[in-house]
């Protein structure tokens, strides 16, 4: 199991994500809406909740209201620091 799915994340949402991020205009997109966060942005659920619904419109993405308590769920808990490299890594392992 996926550290992703013990937040109800389904790896199908994931796949799905994962094959639109290949195309290189939605990841460019992606990239700039995800550009100078900080860690505090990803511990407040507020800026996530908003991050995520501005990924899933440039992904084409319809999320219900239990998926995005999930992925809120499944950020706040990594305590990601988007600065530290190692956290980064073991973002990029979740989901290969």
């Amino acid at each position: 199991m996926k550290p992703y799915e013990k937040y109800g994340i389904s790896p199908e949402l994931v796949e799905r994500i994962k094959k639109k991020m290949k195309d290189p205009a939605a990841s460019q997109q992606v990239k700039d809406v995800l550009l100078n966060l900080s860690k505090s942005d990803l511990q407040d659920r507020a800026k996530v909740k908003k991050l995520a619904g501005r990924v899933s419109k440039i992904l084409g993405e319809k999320l219900g209201e239990s998926q995005m308590e999930a992925i809120i769920r499944f950020v706040v808990a990594q305590k990601i620091d988007p600065n530290n490299t190692f956290h980064l890594i073991k973002l990029w392992g979740m989901f290969r």
